[in-house]
């Protein structure tokens, strides 16, 4: 089968698209026949090494996946072979970026029905991180208020609509090219942060402040004075730890989106029943992921792109 992988870290020059052997599902796992993986800026920092998580070299990119089950190892009940599914797998194992690939059986969940497989592949991580970083660390509940800084990407997106789905009030901050899109995802409150200092106009304290953008660590330690007394922090920026205020106690929380197919399940029934929406900004096939890695090592990629076997 074809598969992307890399034999050592380095830069995207080390991405070969090869010829490799079909694997073999073990007890307790299923191979799929891959209908799309999804790139994510991880699979980018793992390729170079300075994403601290361990992979057996060589090793294949890409673990949000869709696809169909192929052949089930011992002991896996549940799935047929045919099944449509979507999973986001261990990243310390062999992805998405192949013809087929090994999943756990207890990480896959069945795809939704209301767009197509392949686009379905570009969910699991981002809707999963959206959820954790809400309500899993955050603690969001109904009648609070949640600053999301960042809101104009993916997991962005997906937070405003989960949080004004459990009740909450939206404050987002997005640059005019979102704006609308930040809007339609149901935000209150829309904070253009190109123009307008956030310290300026957020005038009543939140429960949560959510980061999700690259800021400079200053910047995100003043805006933890908009956090009430006793509120959270929540970041996705795993490069820089997340400020707090103990003296008020305010907490800091990182998060590391895992894996958690019971609550997939749940996110993917509100992908069919219109709350959430699927965003793809780009396919690609297989062999055109070295020249994406590439084009990441030089600048940010915006939204999803699907890779296509």
């Amino acid at each position: 089968m074809k598969a992307v992988r890399f034999h050592e870290v380095g830069g995207p020059e080390v991405l070969q698209h090869e010829e490799i052997d079909q694997p073999t599902p073990g007890a307790g796992q299923v191979r799929l026949r891959v209908a799309a993986s999804a790139f994510s800026a991880a699979d980018n920092g793992m390729r170079a090494g300075f994403l601290p998580i361990p992979v057996v070299l060589p090793h294949i990119p890409g673990y949000d996946v869709s696809g169909t089950v192929d052949a089930l190892g011992d002991g896996v009940d549940g799935f047929a072979v045919g099944d449509a599914v979507i999973a986001f797998l261990p990243m310390a194992t062999d992805g998405g970026a192949a013809e087929y690939v090994i999943a756990p059986a207890d990480a896959l969940v069945e795809a939704p029905t209301s767009v197509p497989l392949a686009d379905a592949a570009g969910f699991p991580s981002v809707a999963l991180t959206a959820r954790q970083a809400l309500f899993d660390d955050g603690g969001l509940e109904a009648g609070q208020r949640v600053l999301i800084v960042g809101a104009g990407g993916v997991v962005g997106k997906y937070a405003i609509a989960l949080a004004k789905r459990a009740g909450a009030y939206v404050i987002a901050t997005a640059s005019p090219r979102s704006a609308d899109a930040v809007r339609a995802a149901g935000a209150d409150e829309i904070i253009d942060h190109t123009e307008t200092d956030v310290l300026d106009v957020v005038t009543e304290q939140v429960d949560l402040l959510l980061n999700l953008a690259p800021i400079e660590p200053n910047a995100f330690t003043a805006l933890v004075r908009l956090v009430r007394d006793g509120g959270v922090v929540v970041s996705t920026t795993a490069w820089m730890a997340a400020p707090d205020d103990a003296d008020r106690g305010v907490k800091s929380v990182v998060v590391f989106v895992r894996s958690d197919a019971e609550k997939l399940a749940e996110l993917v029934s509100l992908v069919d029943s219109g709350v959430l929406t699927l965003e793809v900004t780009r396919r690609i096939p297989l062999a055109e992921l070295p020249a994406l890695h590439a084009e990441a090592a030089e600048r940010p990629i915006a939204g999803k792109v699907i890779v296509m076997p």
